[in-house]
């Protein structure tokens, strides 16, 4: 099955999106995944790598792949990208990406320009890897402080968190705040997301799951909870060697981190 591009005068923007369902080599890798419409798969610039170029918002679009709204971006030297839209930014506006960018809704600028107290959106991790972080529709982190060498970030979650001051951020809250008071309505609709339905464990039989079996409504029955594949899912979940563990200064709910 091969891609095929977008019949458009942006076509190096749009493709067809490829659906897999969760498989890889016909073996269900994520659960709960399948149909869906068909749709574009739009080319997102989370790396914001055209400097020192000013571009104008020429729409706001809808991004079925997202909750976020999209904005189409012309820059001058003629070039369309996609970037996720923040919040107040409107058809017309200017923007663009420069270590000398004003600190306004919609610019990327490197972490360590950017002031104490200003909300930001598409946070790299590693420099030049592109935004990996607080993207979603109505999430903002704000600049905490710095320190020797890093600057501090207070994410969404509450944890706060040690960034690289070369990396780029993009200034402002994601747009369309409103997305998580969206009614689904029916079934249906999300089907046509992609998104099949999830069984609870208590309802399989013993052999489809570890919560499984026992007579009429049965409880758990075990110790603790357990995952589909029956490891442990209670208390601390995160992964003790984890590579970020040494960027993280402060846990969610205020728990802070020793080293």
């Amino acid at each position: 099955m091969f891609l095929r591009k977008a019949k458009s005068n942006m076509g190096h923007l749009k493709s067809i999106l490829r659906r897999k369902s969760g498989r890889a080599h016909g073996k269900v890798v994520v659960r709960h995944q399948g149909g869906a419409f068909k749709r574009f798969l739009r080319e997102v610039d989370f790396k914001r790598d055209k400097t020192d170029i000013w571009g104008k918002v020429t729409a706001l679009e809808y991004d079925p792949n997202r909750n976020a709204l999209l904005a189409l971006v012309l820059y001058e030297d003629g070039d369309r990208r996609y970037i996720i839209a923040p919040d107040k930014l409107k058809v017309g506006d200017k923007i663009i990406s420069s270590e000398a960018a004003p600190v306004e809704p919609g610019n990327a600028l490197p972490l360590k320009s950017i002031p104490v107290g200003t909300q930001v959106h598409n946070i790299e991790i590693t420099k030049g890897k592109g935004g990996q972080m607080v993207k979603g529709a109505g999430s903002a982190a704000v600049i905490f402080g710095s320190d020797e060498n890093w600057v501090l970030i207070k994410l969404p979650s509450g944890e706060i968190r040690r960034f690289n001051p070369e990396s780029l951020a993009t200034v402002g809250q994601v747009g369309n705040i409103e997305a998580k008071e969206r009614v689904m309505g029916k079934a249906g609709r999300v089907r046509n997301m992609g998104i099949r339905p999830s069984v609870r464990g208590v309802a399989m039989h013993p052999n489809a799951h570890p919560h499984g079996g026992g007579e009429g409504r049965s409880g758990v029955g075990l110790k603790y909870p357990k995952t589909f594949y029956g490891r442990r899912a209670v208390g601390k979940t995160r992964n003790k060697t984890k590579y970020s563990n040494y960027l993280i200064v402060q846990r969610r709910g205020g728990k802070a981190v020793l080293g």
